[in-house]
């Protein structure tokens, strides 16, 4: 038998893995825990308000056998650490941490009037709950029992944004607490690699939500977004999950410290 009618594919298994997807409800959240479910993975996943749309997504991903949400605000701390706290209680580990969810003010703000209370705001949810999520993650997987010799003991992906490499006028609380993203996977990759956990961060540009649906549904808007996206559009969810699975599986094995652009090329430009 000659190799080609060996070899059907290559498989993206997370069989016998625990996932936890922040702001797994909608958008890139969603399209994320039915990849992992897709690949075999247990998924828990966390939302804030759509609760219709999350019991939808358990239903369709198999269950409460094998997908569980779990209502959490997620704005400081002490938010993350719940989270975890529960999502490790479900399933009994904690395997991968994709930590996903966040806000984008919409409106153009100037930093010579932004309030204390949008800046906070945003810090607290970007940032802020990052922290109590990672280190209770961190907590969570270190003493736990390798799923199979040699694996990585954990994976944390991080989703940022191009405007944490490129910045953002008018946006500079929704680019700094991305940025801190970006030296937070460095940072994380420094200390953990060696302990088997492989942190990694998604950098998506425009991605057609329902956060940014107002602004690409505006057409003066949506033309000068896309201008600076070579590949011409905005991504769709499931064009940044796919990445978010492969970081999570051992075919990224030796993936550590990196910020995966999938931006159509945006992060080159201008």
């Amino acid at each position: 038998m000659s190799f080609s009618q060996e070899i059907k594919g290559v498989a993206l298994s997370l069989e016998g893995k625990v996932a936890l997807v922040t702001g797994g409800s909608r958008g890139i959240g969603a399209a994320t825990v039915r990849l992992l479910r897709q690949a075999g993975a247990r998924v828990v996943f966390s939302y804030r308000s759509a609760e219709k749309q999350a019991a939808e997504l358990v239903a369709e991903c198999g269950g409460e056998t094998v997908c569980r949400a779990v209502r959490q605000e997620l704005a400081t701390v002490e938010d993350g650490q719940a989270l975890i706290a529960a999502a490790s209680g479900l399933f009994g580990r904690l395997d991968c941490l994709i930590v996903n969810h966040g806000i984008w003010p919409p409106h153009d703000q100037p930093i010579a009037t932004m309030s204390l209370a949008q800046w906070r705001g945003t810090l607290g949810i970007n940032l802020d709950s990052v922290f109590g999520l990672v280190q209770a993650g961190v907590a969570q997987m270190l003493p736990q029992p390798l799923t199979q010799p040699g694996a990585a003991r954990g994976h944390i992906v991080l989703v940022a944004s191009t405007a944490a490499q490129r910045g953002e006028a008018f946006h500079a609380d929704y680019a700094a607490s991305k940025g801190a993203l970006l030296s937070l996977t460095k940072s994380l990759s420094s200390e953990l690699a060696p302990q088997g956990i492989l942190c990694n961060c998604v950098a998506p540009g425009w991605v057609r939500t329902e956060m940014s649906a107002g602004t690409l549904s505006d057409p003066i808007a949506s033309q000068k977004a896309l201008g600076f996206i070579p590949l011409g559009r905005a991504a769709e969810p499931e064009e940044i999950a796919g990445p978010i699975l492969f970081l999570c599986t051992p075919w990224a094995g030796f993936v550590s410290g990196e910020v995966f652009n999938v931006n159509g090329g945006a992060v080159l430009v201008g």
